[in-house]
Order: structure tokens, then C-alpha cells, then sequence
């Protein structure tokens, strides 16, 4: 994992490419390995080990750097981020999707025990911003103004610099303590859409907005792989765990132009999921049906 980040460091180069984005992390929420899963192969082979679903944006000619997810890994996409942008110091901005474990926790590492930030900014949907400022110990942040929350309205574009913009939709995801945000990047030339988690398209097209016009209006689409199918988990009901499967996601493009299937990257899989292995037979599958998988270390100039 270090030398394909260490790969797309090098070949990174500001002259070429004004604004880059970078996938810091792939991984669901626990991380691979998982906590407990003790049989698993990347516990001896660190090649197989992927952080948790993160991307990271630089604005090279701003100077400027930001983070989507402040996952349990913030230590070390930050440094990857860092090295890449030729900075130093906190991101200039964390945008954050929900309240689940793998993309927020990270903010810990901005308080008063580690890099004891100031003010850096944390971009979120209105209740994920009450969420941090009424409990504990995120609270402790705002207090000691180690992060600025800053409330996004759906649909209203964030300017970062005159070569960035972020907006955000509120997707249908289990929220016990705050809403689930998705993102739009838009760049000099591209636009992105990063949707890590969701409980299903068709929820998301009862709201009015749907996932094949997502598909069509934008460049490059980062979306929910939690599980490849619904044999994932044995023994388990699978469907108590709504995500749409990569299959499910791939069935409803399979009649789009190669052009249209080829801009779906699938990011966010859990450790059971086959795609994590680059020469497991699903990933084989994935590729020949004309969509792309997420790895580490790729980066999109923007």
C-alpha cells in the first residue's frame, strides 16, 4: 500500500496538473483487516492492507489541501496528502459524510492530545454539525476551536478556491445520530461525485434525485461497494445491511455506452469483499463489464 501511494506521490507534478484529487482509502468503516478476523492474509502480507475510504484534493496553485472523511487512518493520509501537495500542517478543509466510525473519528488527531489544530474548517450537513457540537468529546474541538464547523445547505455550492467547488446531496443512509451527506467536486475540467454509503438507489430516486442522471452529469463517480453480492456473509441477513451490491449497481448500467459504465469507481468495500484482492475473480469481472475499481493512491487531475 505505502509504495503505490509513494508511486503516486512521485509522479504527481503541480506544472501538470493545477487541481488533483488522490483516494487516500478504500476501505468500509473497520478497516482491512478487520479488528478480530484473525485468518486474515493481510495481517502477514501489508501489500493487502487498505485504509478506510478517503479522498484527498490539492489545489496546487492555491497551495491549499483538503480531506473527504476523517477516518481512523487520518494520521497517515494526512502525511500522504502533505507529502503530496509539498505542505505541511493541517488540511485546509475536512468534509465529512456521516456519523459512522470510519469517517469521522479522525478529528481526534486535530484536538488538544495530538496536533492541537486551530480553526480548521469541517464542512457538513446540519445535523452532523449539531452532532459534533452537542457531544462529546467532539464538542471539546469546537470549544478549544480546533475545528470551525461550517453548515452546508444541500445543493449550494462550497467555492474553495476560483479552481474548486463542493456541494453536497443528503442521502438515505441510517442515521441514529445525523444525516449521510454525498459530495460534488467540481474542478477546472472535471467533476467528481463521491457517495461512500447509501442504503439504495431507489430510496435516493424516491427523493427525486437519480443516480443515472448522477452518472450522466458528471466525470468521474466514486460509489458504495460495501458488498459485492448478497453471498457475502454467511449466516448473516443480509438484507438487515442495505447497500447496493456492486453487482446490483453494475446491472442497472449494464446497457449504458462503455464511455458512461467507465466512469463508476467502486470504493468503501469491506474486508469480505472480493474486489479488495486485484486478481480475485470478481474484480476480473468488474473490469470486463466496462466499470472501474478504486485503489489506493490513483489520482484524477481536475
Amino acid at each position: 500500500m505505502l509504495t503505490i501511494l509513494a508511486a503516486a506521490i512521485q509522479a504527481a507534478s503541480p506544472a501538470q496538473c493545477s487541481v488533483e484529487l488522490v483516494v487516500l482509502g478504500v476501505s468500509q468503516d473497520g478497516g482491512t483487516p478487520q479488528v478480530n478476523v484473525q485468518d486474515d492474509l493481510a495481517w502477514e502480507d501489508a501489500r493487502l492492507r487498505r485504509r478506510v475510504v478517503s479522498l484527498g484534493l490539492i489545489d496546487h496553485e492555491a497551495g491549499t489541501r483538503y480531506m473527504f472523511e476523517a477516518t481512523p487512518d487520518f494520521r497517515e493520509q494526512l502525511h500522504d496528502l502533505n507529502e503530496m501537495a509539498g505542505t505541511e500542517g493541517a488540511p485546509d478543509g475536512v468534509f465529512l459524510t456521516h456519523a459512522h466510525i470510519g469517517h469521522y473519528t479522525g478529528l481526534m488527531f486535530l484536538g488538544f492530545e495530538s496536533m492541537s489544530a486551530s480553526e480548521v474548517p469541517v464542512h457538513t450537513l446540519p445535523l452532523m454539525a449539531e452532532f459534533l457540537s452537542t457531544n462529546g468529546p467532539w464538542d471539546q474541538l469546537v470549544r478549544y476551536e480546533n475545528i470551525d464547523l461550517q453548515v452546508m445547505a444541500p445543493g449550494a455550492p462550497v467555492e474553495l478556491t476560483p479552481h474548486l467547488a463542493v456541494s453536497a446531496w443528503d442521502v438515505p443512509h441510517r442515521r441514529e445520530y445525523a444525516e449521510t451527506a454525498g459530495f460534488r467536486i467540481e474542478g477546472l475540467e472535471l467533476s467528481v461525485v463521491f457517495i461512500p454509503d447509501i442504503d439504495s438507489w431507489e430510496e435516493w430516486a424516491e427523493q427525486g434525485i437519480h443516480i443515472e442522471d448522477v452518472v450522466m452529469e458528471n466525470d468521474v463517480i466514486y460509489v458504495d461497494a460495501t458488498f459485492f453480492d448478497d453471498n457475502e456473509l454467511p449466516g448473516r441477513d443480509m438484507s438487515a445491511i442495505p447497500h447496493p451490491r456492486v453487482t446490483e449497481t453494475m446491472d442497472l448500467f449494464q446497457d449504458y455506452p462503455d464511455e458512461i459504465r467507465q466512469r463508476i469507481r467502486f470504493i468503501h468495500y469491506n474486508h469480505t469483499n472480493p474486489i479488495r484482492f486485484e486478481d480475485s475473480a470478481e474484480t476480473l469481472e468488474v473490469l470486463e463489464r466496462g466499470y472501474r475499481i478504486a485503489r489506493e493512491g490513483e489520482t484524477i487531475c481536475l
